[in-house]
């Protein structure tokens, strides 16, 4: 699954939030979000597998105890996807900032701002499942 699939679920969420403060037995986490959501032990199961199989979380065994704790891999991979996403935005808004300033500096002088560049089709990189084909 891809990792904002995962953070997509609102049970999926608040399983990583109370992972967060610190490593929990299944018990506890059964208790708690299956109780904020009325849900069975067997789902909070089955997410807390969807967690560890993607990188998000990790369980030891402690006697009879399954003890999980947050792990960096999905959120990592979540940031990445995100920065992705973030990186054109940001240039554009640098180049806006550079527009302003040129404005203000023309309208100083005198002379009149040049009109921004629109972002074309060409400006935007192909999925990486364009990139595969």
């Amino acid at each position: 699954m891809h990792a904002l699939e995962i953070l997509g679920d609102p049970v999926r969420r608040r399983l990583l939030e109370v992972l967060s403060h610190g490593p929990q037995p299944a018990g506890v986490l059964v208790d708690l979000v299956g109780g904020e959501f009325a849900i069975s032990q067997p789902a909070i199961s089955r997410h807390l597998r969807l967690l560890r199989e993607n990188g998000f979380a990790d369980a030891e065994i402690d006697g009879t105890r399954r003890i999980y704790h947050l792990r960096a891999d999905g959120l990592d991979a979540a940031a990445t996807y995100l920065d992705r996403l973030r990186a054109p935005l940001s240039q554009r808004l640098d180049a806006l900032h550079t527009e302003i300033a040129r404005g203000r500096s023309a309208r100083r002088r005198g002379e009149a701002a040049a009109e921004p560049r629109l972002a074309t089709a060409s400006d935007i990189p192909p999925s990486p499942t364009q990139e595969a084909s």
